[in-house]
C-alpha cells in the first residue's frame, strides 16, 4: 500500500512542485542524485572507479514532446560519451527511448538511437537502454531489436514484475541478448504485473536462470540480498565465473554492499543519475526501498 502511494506521488505534478521547491530536500537529493550537471556525474564515476566500481551515466528526464527535445537529449548523450572517452572513465550511458522521441516519432527515435550507438561504438563506450512503463514496452522492444544486429553489445533492461517478460525474452533467445534484469519501478495494474514481492522474486529467479542459459553478459539490477544470492548460485550452477556477469546498483544505495561485492571479486556497476528532473526518479527509489523513504522523510523535517 505504501509503495503504491509513493508511485502515485511520483506522477503527481502538484506534489512534485512543492517537494522540488523545498530546500529541506537538498541533502536527500545529493545522496541519490550525483548533481544537476554532467560534470557532477563524471566526478561521481571517477570516485566509484577508484573503488573498483564501474558507472552508468543517466540523464534524468522522460517523454520529450517534440523532435527538438529529442535532438537535444541525443546531443546530451553524445556529450556524455565524449567526456567518458576523453577522461578514460570506466562507464557506460543509459538512456530512455522516450527521451529520444519514441512517443513523438518512432522512426526519428530509431535514427537518434542509431546516432548515439554509432558514436559510442567509435569511442568505445557502452550503451544501455532503460525499460519504461508497460504502455511502451512493445515500441521499446521493436526499436531495440532493430539495432541489435549492428550493435549486439547494447544492453536492454527487462522488468521481472511484468507478466509478459518471460515471453518477451523467449522471443529474443536466438539473438542471445544482453539484458539488465530489474524488478520494475512503475505502478502497474494486476493484469499487467505481478503485485506481491514473493511473486516478483520467484519470477526474478526464473529469469535469472534464463539469462544464464540464453543471454550474454547478464546484469542483475538489484539491492535485494535474495536476488543477489540467487544470481551467485545460478552462475555457479551454470559454470559461469564471477567475471561473466555483473551486479548493477543505484547511486547512494547500499554502498557497503557495493564495496563488499567488489572485494569478493564480482563486477559491480552503479547507475549514476544526474540532471534537474530528479523528482520522479527519487520517488521510485523510495517505493523500492522503505529505508530510503525514512531517510527522505527525515530530511523534510530537518532531522
Amino acid at each position: 500500500m505504501v509503495n503504491k502511494l509513493i508511485l502515485w506521488a511520483a506522477d503527481n505534478k502538484k506534489l512534485e512542485k512543492i517537494v522540488s521547491g523545498s530546500r529541506l530536500t537538498t541533502n536527500t537529493v545529493q545522496r541519490f542524485v550525483a548533481g544537476a550537471q554532467l560534470t557532477d556525474a563524471i566526478n561521481a564515476a571517477v570516485n566509484l572507479n577508484k573503488q573498483g566500481i564501474s558507472g552508468i551515466l543517466d540523464l534524468l528526464g522522460e517523454g520529450v514532446t517534440d523532435l527538438a527535445g529529442a535532438a537535444t537529449a541525443t546531443g546530451h548523450y553524445q556529450h556524455a560519451i565524449t567526456q567518458i572517452a576523453d577522461r578514460g572513465i570506466d562507464a557506460s550511458v543509459s538512456l530512455k527511448l522516450s527521451q529520444l522521441g519514441l512517443l513523438v516519432d518512432r522512426d526519428a527515435c530509431l535514427a537518434n538511437l542509431v546516432q548515439v550507438l554509432e558514436y559510442a561504438a567509435d569511442l568505445g563506450v557502452g550503451v544501455e537502454v532503460d525499460m519504461e512503463q508497460s504502455e511502451i514496452v512493445d515500441a521499446t522492444l521493436q526499436v531495440f531489436t532493430q539495432v541489435t544486429d549492428a550493435h549486439p553489445d547494447t544492453r536492454m533492461a527487462m522488468q521481472a514484475c511484468l507478466h509478459r517478460t518471460p515471453a518477451d525474452l523467449d522471443s529474443m533467445a536466438g539473438a542471445k541478448p544482453r539484458v539488465r534484469l530489474v524488478k520494475g519501478a512503475y505502478a502497474e495494474p494486476a493484469e499487467k504485473a505481478l503485485q506481491s514481492r514473493s511473486a516478483v522474486l520467484e519470477q526474478y529467479r526464473m529469469l535469472t536462470n534464463w539469462l544464464f542459459s540464453h543471454g550474454v553478459d547478464p546484469a542483475f539490477g538489484t539491492h535485494d540480498d535474495d536476488c543477489i544470492d540467487y544470481a551467485k548460485q545460478a552462475a555457479a550452477a551454470a559454470g559461469r565465473n564471477k567475471g561473466d556477469f555483473e551486479f548493477q546498483m543505484l547511486y547512494g544505495i547500499r554502498r557497503d554492499l557495493q564495496r563488499s561485492l567488489v572485494q569478493d571479486g564480482y563486477r559491480v556497476r552503479v547507475y549514476i543519475p544526474f540532471g534537474s528532473a530528479w523528482y520522479p526518479y527519487l520517488m521510485r527509489r523510495m517505493a523500492e526501498r522503505p529505508a530510503n523513504l525514512l531517510f527522505f522523510l527525515r530530511s523534510l523535517v530537518g532531522k
